[in-house]
């Protein structure tokens, strides 16, 4: 399919090169997309928003896994004067620790994906919106994203799209 849409723009602007005066009239304008998904304002706020949605429950697992740590130590330091009961018991404790706060970690790893991945499509969103609002108020005929060797900054319009995101952002 990528070899098929490669195929045709290429073919399409083949067409325009053979015919000079056509090219005159047709407007083409480049957006590193990569840079405006890093740069964007909004890419920022969901980047915070998603740390602070997740901060509590790292600094928790954090803790626990300090907890466990310590737990490790004393096992280590005090393991030969303990009775037999004593560290059986701490090593079931640490042992039941470890696989809750693996499978917490992993939740977390989870659910911090599935969000990220709500946030990146919201922010896609926004940037195509943008950018087709770009191309028709300023009647680009063809606006192209990815798989550009090279693009002039003549129809470099990256740092267009990043101050339309930024006004939009309030920013």
């Amino acid at each position: 399919m990528k070899r098929f849409t490669s195929l045709t723009l290429g073919l399409i602007l083949a067409s325009f090169a053979l015919s000079p005066c056509a090219m005159a009239e047709v407007k083409i304008g480049f957006v590193n997309i990569i840079k405006v998904m890093e740069q964007a304002p909004q890419a920022d706020a969901a980047r915070k928003a998603l740390e602070q949605e997740f901060s509590g429950r790292d600094a928790k697992l954090t803790t626990e896994r300090d907890a466990i740590i310590e737990m490790e130590r004393k096992l280590q330091t005090d393991g030969a004067i303990m009775s037999a009961a004593q560290r059986e018991g701490l090593e079931s404790d640490i042992a039941r620790r470890k696989l809750e706060f693996n499978r917490e970690r992993e939740e977390l790893k989870e659910d911090f994906n599935i969000r990220r991945n709500e946030e990146l499509s919201k922010l896609q969103r926004v940037v195509y919106d943008v950018i087709v609002e770009v191309a028709k108020s300023e009647n680009y005929d063809l606006m192209v994203t990815e798989r550009v060797l090279y693009a002039s900054e003549r129809i470099d319009v990256t740092d267009k799209i990043l101050e339309r995101l930024r006004q939009s952002s309030g920013e």
